[in-house]
């Protein structure tokens, strides 16, 4: 499978996980699309990644300047932790973050 395939089949998993009410394992692929599009926008930049966690792909993210700000801001609610009672310190569908990067880092490279 690509990556293009692994990245839909994440998502889809998310939209899945979060319709049977399992929000944690969504949360999780969510992450893991994301990080998918961060391997590919660090390849196509030209810069060797030696990581395959998608948390570590997205916390590199942060760091890039070169990226508009809503991208950053997306990949900051991907890397957020949750609290004692599992849930995020914000209101923030991170499905629909995870697609708002995804399609960003993805436009940018065409």
């Amino acid at each position: 499978m690509d990556w293009q395939n692994n990245l839909n089949a994440e998502l889809e998993k998310a939209e899945q996980a979060r319709a049977r009410g399992n929000e944690g394992q969504a949360r999780v692929y969510a992450r893991r699309a994301a990080g998918i599009a961060a391997q590919q926008y660090f390849f196509r930049k030209g810069l060797a990644i030696r990581t395959p966690s998608a948390y570590d792909l997205l916390k590199l993210l942060e760091e890039d300047e070169s990226l508009a700000n809503e991208l950053h801001q997306s990949a900051q609610y991907l890397t957020l932790r949750v609290n004692e009672e599992f849930k995020l310190p914000v209101d923030v569908d991170l499905i629909s973050e995870a697609r708002k990067l995804c399609k960003g880092l993805l436009q940018d490279l065409n």
